[in-house]
């Protein structure tokens, strides 16, 4: 099944390869990605200059490699982050309800009113700008998705004959929780945890893009497009690059999602 699933294939070949430049980047770049070369501003793609240069003479690649290193911590970060707290919180809601329960969810809802990157603008605008700033907002507007994931996972799952056993048997919530139900639930936490890193850094993305996010001179595929932008026409190339590379890395991403997902459903069918 997993052999036939080119999805996860192909969604792990991109975030390896994506993962593996801005891996390297922490031991090594073609150039400084933060050196001027005034003399050699907007050149085109070359042996010396893989990716070409920017309009203040640096490396396009060496500012890629660094950059995917910045978007990819802020997005595990955040995510990492929102799923927890989003864990825990459709974890209390859905083995405890009652009142407490009410609450969370009430609670929850009020959060998914707002559309993701808008909360994250709020979040922002309210904090300030900076990478700390950009995983809380990005951080709390994934915790009402796997709050509410969990939350479902668990309400579907509470009526299996196996957790009315233990139920019988004097199991506590907790234990019940981490031996029964994070087993049940952790396939489709996986799909949407896949998910939600290649919407966070498309979110990181924009948000530096509109001058919110990371900050110069620390390197940014958002702003690399946003300082781009204003030589599009005479050296159309110069978004390209960080734009191939938002879209590499969140269509892995998605793709690696999509393959859990499918994976899943095709083990479904055939139970």
């Amino acid at each position: 099944m997993l052999r036939k699933n080119y999805n996860i294939w192909i969604g792990l070949g991109l975030i390896t390869f994506m993962g593996s430049l801005s891996l390297i980047s922490l031991f090594y770049t073609p150039f400084d990605p933060h050196a001027m070369h005034m003399d050699a501003r907007f050149l085109k793609p070359s042996a010396t200059f893989l990716l070409g240069t920017d309009q203040f003479g640096r490396d396009i690649l060496s500012r890629i490699m660094a950059g995917g290193r910045i978007a990819f911590l802020i997005s595990l970060l955040a995510v990492i982050f929102g799923s927890l707290v989003g864990f825990l919180l459709g974890s209390i809601a859905g083995l405890g309800k009652g009142f407490i329960g009410q609450i969370i969810m009430r609670f929850i809802d009020g959060l998914m009113a707002f559309p993701g990157i808008l909360l994250a603008l709020m979040l922002v605008t309210i904090l300030g700008r900076g990478q700390h700033s950009v995983v809380i907002a990005i951080g709390v507007f994934n915790i009402p998705i796997f709050a509410r994931l969990v939350y479902g996972l668990i309400l579907g799952n509470e009526n299996k004959l196996y957790l009315k056993a233990a139920e019988s048997f004097g199991a506590s919530k907790i234990y019940i929780l981490f031996k029964h139900m994070v087993p049940a639930i952790l396939p489709r936490f996986m799909t949407q945890f896949s998910s939600s890193v290649g919407v966070a850094i498309l979110t990181e993305s924009s948000l530096s893009f509109l001058g919110l996010g990371v900050q110069p001179p620390n390197p940014s595929w958002g702003i690399m497009l946003s300082e781009a932008s204003q030589y599009i026409m005479t050296n159309y190339y110069l978004p390209i690059v960080p734009g191939l590379a938002i879209m590499l890395t969140v269509l892995g991403f998605n793709l690696l999602g999509d393959g859990i997902n499918d994976m899943l459903v095709k083990r479904g069918s055939e139970l």
